[in-house]
């Protein structure tokens, strides 16, 4: 039977019910409730098993920057659960978890120490030793696949996890956050004004980010002063984290994507950085997706934030993509 809920477009008034993708088969799995971490900061999460022994290959979901919830809700789409459930029909277990800034967001507000390393390290391990020691898993192929911020602090979660088998970068950023939204800004001008209406003058986040790279920042800068109004702690952390430095130094097999119609994370100034610094390797695997966006939405045309908004799914072929290259990586190899 097909799954079905109803979502809510954000800034619609109308309701459109989101539907699963035509790539995901719900007779092959089952999910259940999990808890991720431990203490104060733990969070609620799904594990998608597919039905019968296993041991299956298993992945972790990473979402990107901002409070994501595990389903990856934007507008009516859950580009989450459409990946969850594409691999979870494909032989794969699958753990997507609500992220801690958005279940526990007056907590990180109330903890300016709280950096990039504590939003995604702590969970991420927790969900990778979950599913090591999950009986129907194969803890041999556990893997973590990351979108956006998800795919950039990839390579620094696989540092600490011996286990891990292997890494998937959907749309994983290299050039410096605080400079991507400089570019960022200038697009959305571009396309329609009104996109950064709300935004301070582009001048003013330019001089941000001079500031997050200059020598007076510092653990006491206030946030106010800081791009996005985070703290000066989440930005020394940021500056002084490379994820392509840090992935070219762990042996482990890595698949990184891309689509081109991409305004957030681009090949020019993203997909560049894994290209340029892991080009020796040769278990590393690039792909790029002319038609697809940030979210991995087919589509034509400049890309904007009001695509997001249409009913749509992530694209068939990532997902198949993503499977088959798991799938791939044998059992005790990396390569």
């Amino acid at each position: 039977m097909e799954r079905t809920e109803s979502a809510q477009a954000s800034g619609s008034d109308v309701e459109a019910p989101w539907r699963q993708p035509d790539y995901v088969d719900p007779a092959a799995f089952d999910e259940r409730e999990v808890t991720v971490g431990s203490g104060e900061f733990a969070v609620p999460g799904t594990l998608s098993m597919p039905r019968g022994d296993g041991p299956y290959p298993a992945v972790v979901l990473l979402a990107g920057g901002g409070p994501f919830d595990r389903e990856g809700t934007v507008g009516p789409n859950r580009i989450y659960r459409d990946i969850a459930w594409g691999l979870a029909s494909r032989g794969m277990a699958v753990l997507r978890f609500d992220k801690v800034t958005l279940v526990h967001a007056e907590k990180v507000a109330a903890t300016p120490e709280f950096t990039m390393r504590d939003e995604y390290v702590p969970h991420a391990l927790a969900g990778i030793e979950m599913l090591c020691a999950a009986t129907s898993v194969d803890a041999e192929r556990v893997f973590v696949v990351g979108h956006s911020m998800g795919g950039k602090v990839a390579p620094l979660v696989a540092a600490g996890a011996p286990a891990l088998a292997g890494m998937v970068l959907l749309a994983a950023d290299t050039q410096p956050m605080q400079w991507a939204m400089v570019r960022v800004l200038r697009y959305l001008a571009d396309v329609d004004p009104a996109y950064v209406a709300a935004f301070p003058p582009i001048e003013t986040i330019i001089e941000q980010a001079k500031l997050v790279d200059g020598e007076e920042l510092s653990p006491i800068t206030p946030a106010a002063e800081l791009p996005f109004g985070m703290s000066a702690a989440f930005w020394l952390d940021l500056r002084a984290y490379d994820p392509v430095a840090v992935a070219a130094t762990l042996d482990k097999p890595m698949l990184i994507l891309q689509g081109e119609r991409d305004y957030q994370t681009t090949v020019a100034d993203d997909l560049i950085g894994w290209r340029t610094g892991l080009a020796d390797r040769p278990d590393v695997t690039i792909r790029i997706y002319p038609a697809d966006d940030h979210l991995f939405f087919p589509g034509t045309g400049p890309s904007e934030p009001a695509d997001y908004q249409r009913s749509q799914h992530v694209d068939a072929e990532v997902v198949a993509d993503i499977a088959a290259w798991v799938k791939s990586i044998l059992v005790g190899s990396n390569g």
